[in-house]
């Protein structure tokens, strides 16, 4: 017996994945194109992160994981969180000229000040997140 469904049959299998804890650890809020530039107002002072990512994107769900696996580190670097599924709203990637995910953009204040193409590591993410911090402060970028 086959376990695909017959022709013309309504596919009741399992969702695309997604793994939605790491939103849930970090309190990543949701983001579409209608809500983004108010979410990142509301943020005030604090460096905003903006996750992009796409249901069923095999990096993005590696990030996540690897972000779960030592969360503390993600914590200290006390980022304000927004996500966005570039996929259902692809009209985000346009704008924010993504070429593909993830992607980790940092504002402040509303001015866009940088991101990160992709998970390479906590070492590199905390150096984006630096240069984003120094950009906001108006000192030169580390090196």
């Amino acid at each position: 017996m086959s376990s695909e469904p017959a022709a013309g049959a309504a596919n009741d299998g399992p969702a695309p994945h997604l793994d939605y804890r790491a939103f849930e650890a970090f309190g990543m809020r949701q983001v579409d194109p209608a809500s983004i530039d108010a979410a990142i107002a509301e943020a005030g002072d604090a460096l905003v992160c903006v996750f992009f990512w796409g249901l069923d994107c095999f990096n993005c769900e590696m990030a996540k994981k690897a972000m779960l696996g030592n969360p503390e580190p993600i914590r200290a670097l006390e980022l304000h969180w927004l996500h966005a599924n570039v996929y259902e709203h692809p009209e985000l990637g346009r704008r924010f000229g993504l070429h593909g995910i993830p992607v980790f953009m940092f504002f402040h204040r509303g001015k866009k000040l940088g991101r990160a193409t992709g998970w390479h590591g906590h070492g590199q993410f905390a150096a984006a997140v630096a240069n984003a911090r120094l950009k906001a402060s108006g000192k030169p970028l580390a090196g």
